[in-house]
């Protein structure tokens, strides 16, 4: 049986942005079979930095431990780091449509870094109103 996603489907190269980071980075998905538009599909489960979120160039976040360490070589003057995602917790998306029993990532979906910073989605999605199986 077929659903429509509604909106917008996150596939490989979906650009995110960080609140804490300084750059957007496109989402990365390996081709595991579902597809939209002729480009791998996400799920909530792709939260693995670098495989699934590359960095965002540098870290702003007072809570990562490298700017905090940065900041303190500098006499307490704000020093961002280079960037690391670490998401332990799946994408909180709006769907209820499955890829591989997880939802599927839409427009909407967001996901937290343990340095405090929030990722979203934010397009454009190479892929609308898609259908999947």
């Amino acid at each position: 049986m077929l659903s429509v996603v509604p909106g917008p489907v996150a596939t490989v190269g979906t650009l995110m942005m960080c609140d804490f980071g300084v750059a957007p980075s496109p989402l990365l998905v390996e081709p595991l079979g579902v597809f939209a538009n002729d480009l791998p599909a996400a799920n909530i489960l792709n939260i693995i930095p670098i495989v699934n979120i590359p960095p965002f160039v540098l870290c702003e976040s007072p809570m990562n431990p490298e700017v905090i360490a940065l900041t303190v070589a500098a006499l307490g003057v704000p020093t961002p780091a280079p960037c690391l995602p670490i998401v332990v917790d799946p994408w909180v998306a709006p769907s209820t449509v499955l890829i591989d029993g997880m939802p599927v990532l839409t427009e909407g979906a967001f996901c937290e870094c343990l340095w405090g910073g929030t990722i979203d989605l934010i397009g454009p999605s190479p892929a609308s109103n898609v259908e999947v199986e």
